[in-house]
């Protein structure tokens, strides 16, 4: 087994041997698997460790759809105790002890969170907080997650000072998890690829091969780097891309399959001096829940809950959906937050299945719960879930496709740590000298454990060769330099989005996406990737303008008239987002309006 490092080069070689080894008519494939979210990245760990030859392709960055842009929860989903999803509940909350405890400790941590109460809320939320911990109880419960308590009124205000002491007579604190979702992503991309798999970022499908009796036996794609295509025959195909589901299940089958509807998910983020308090809040709202969550040195406040009906591959906020937010979050502050404290803005859409809802159904009464379908014989597809219950996912869409065969080679991931897990605990005690050796903080140290675990120690060995690395940017000081180096390096980040993005969270911790640290990054990853000053400004301006635009829409209230000033402020750029995004809103070229 390899260390499961993925860089530019291993990109090219990955390219390569697919071409070489799983051509059509000479392919000992055993699943090709589409989609790069955590869902995909989870099957690729799942078959991989099985001992199945395994292949995954992505055709944009990993994680760059939802699995980056989610609540960062990792729980059982205490509002579906209104729905009496017992089960679901229980799935989950037995799938988030196994994460804090064994598969990822390093990246599923132990939250506390209010639930403030008003007079007549404390039986009824009480008992249900009770319920769910009774859910959560077993073998694999981890004592790591405390009992839940009742508080009064003083208490509360101790524990979150900002909340308005007028509105509540205490609250319930309980407990369940976070997780940064894009790095579990990249962590279990690693882990695959540790375990033998092919994993291929940058790669489009852009055709399911058929055998020629109506079978899917593998897929034309392209590799959207060198723009190089090819052929890859498999035995089985696993579809598990989220809210393109859809599309991708029609190359196969005109009809039949999974039918997902898209809800869009927008999150805003404020500094944590915007709002006294140290745990996390989960407050009902009217059409939803409202979550405010510690979030590094910010507050992560969502979600919103509504249909998406246009090109789902350029979600945008507007300003209704940040409006919202802060209404709702406003709401139960005593100090209201204001439009110019919000640093971050980030839009997910999450893959709800369609199972016998009826048109006109809110988004929110759909279940989270997953089916696995074949729309054709050789092609899996996988679709609902949750981010909690990906390794579910993962061994169901595997099990599926192997038929009869999975009872000899069962899944093991539940056994099999994720990538930074291994060692965790030997590299936390050796984190002690790192403060000392390279003049960081704790709060520094923390930082690198709970974000790459004990591969903690290549962030280090980048700082060792060169100690310029051991320094924090100067844009963005939570991050070090020698985090940038690693995302090239280790991560097979390829663009700067992929690093301010999701490799980093500089895009949304950082005003203005993040422009203002563009440069500097540049700088440390041109001569990484071999980028001369020509392909560096086009980079600078790809992600400078993608980002203004992304603001500029933001300034709209329709999700319409967002797309369209998105696209209007692109200009000749908007070839960025492709046809797609331009003939949902009804243009056949950026120069439409004119």
């Amino acid at each position: 087994m390899n260390d499961g490092r993925l860089s530019a080069e291993s990109h090219e070689q990955a390219v390569e041997e697919a071409v070489r080894s799983f051509s059509v008519g000479q392919s000992n494939l055993d699943v090709l698997v589409v989609g790069g979210g955590v869902t995909g990245a989870g099957i690729a760990v799942d078959a991989a460790t099985r001992g199945l030859v395994t292949c995954l392709v992505e055709a944009d960055d990993w994680a760059s759809g939802t699995s980056s842009r989610s609540s960062k929860l990792v729980h059982g989903g205490l509002r579906y105790l209104r729905t009496l999803d017992f089960a679901l509940i229980r799935e989950a909350l037995i799938e988030r002890n196994l994460l804090v405890t064994k598969l990822a400790p390093h990246l599923v941590v132990p939250q506390e969170f209010v639930f403030p109460l008003k007079r007549w809320q404390r039986p009824i939320i009480g008992a249900g907080v009770m319920l769910y911990e009774i859910l959560g109880s077993g073998k694999t419960r981890t004592p790591r997650l405390p009992r839940h308590h009742h508080i009064g009124k003083q208490r509360l205000h101790r524990v979150f000072a900002g909340l308005n002491p007028k509105l509540y007579q205490g609250a319930i604190t309980y407990w369940d998890a976070t997780v940064d979702d894009a790095r579990l992503v990249l962590s279990l991309v690693r882990t695959a690829r540790a375990a033998g798999a092919h994993m291929l970022s940058r790669v489009k499908v852009v055709r399911l091969l058929d055998d020629g009796k109506g079978a899917v036996r593998g897929a034309a794609v392209v590799d959207l780097e060198s723009g190089r295509e090819f052929e890859i025959e498999a035995k089985s195909v696993i579809v598990a891309t989220g809210v393109w589901t859809e599309e991708t299940q029609r190359m196969a089958a005109e009809s039949g399959g999974l039918r997902v509807l898209a809800s869009k998910g927008v999150h805003i983020v404020v500094p944590r001096d915007a709002i006294p308090g140290g745990a996390a809040i989960v407050a009902p709202t009217k059409s939803s829940v409202l979550f405010v969550i510690p979030w590094d040195d910010h507050w992560l406040i969502g979600t919103t809950d509504t249909p998406w009906r246009l090109d789902v591959s350029i979600p945008l906020a507007t300003a209704s959906d940040i409006e919202y937010l802060l209404e709702q979050t406003n709401a139960i502050l005593e100090k209201p937050i204001t439009p110019d404290q919000i640093v971050g803005v980030f839009t997910g859409l999450r893959p709800l299945l369609q199972k016998g809802v009826k048109p006109g159904t809110r988004t929110s009464k759909v279940s989270r719960e997953h089916t696995v379908a074949s729309p054709a014989p050789g092609l899996t597809a996988i679709a609902g879930g949750k981010l909690t219950t990906y390794r579910l996912m993962a061994r169901d869409a595997v099990d599926h496709a192997l038929g009869e065969r999975a009872e000899q080679m069962p899944s093991v991931t539940d056994r099999t740590p994720i990538a930074g897990a291994e060692h965790f605990e030997e590299v936390e005690r050796e984190s002690a000298f790192w403060s000392e050796r390279f003049g960081w903080n704790d709060a520094m140290v923390a930082h690198l454990l709970r974000r790459f675990g004990d591969k903690a120690r290549e962030i280090v060995e980048i700082c060792e060769k060169d100690e310029a690395n051991a320094k924090p940017l100067g844009a963005a000081p939570d991050y070090l330099r020698a985090e940038i180096v690693h995302a090239v390096t280790h991560e097979g980040a390829l663009h700067i989005d992929d690093i301010l993005a999701r490799r980093t969270h500089i895009a949304f911790q950082v005003a203005d996406r993040g422009i203002a640290a563009v440069e500097e990054v540049t700088s440390i990853v041109a001569p990484l990737l071999g980028w001369d000053g020509d392909r560096r400004d086009r980079e600078v301006r790809k992600y400078s303008t993608l980002a203004s635009a992304e603001m500029y829409a933001r300034e709209l209230h329709d999700d319409r008239d967002a797309i369209r000033a998105f696209l209007m402020h692109l200009g000749r750029d908007a070839e960025y987002v492709g046809a797609a995004g331009r003939a949902s809103i009804g243009w056949n070229t950026p120069d439409a309006p004119q």
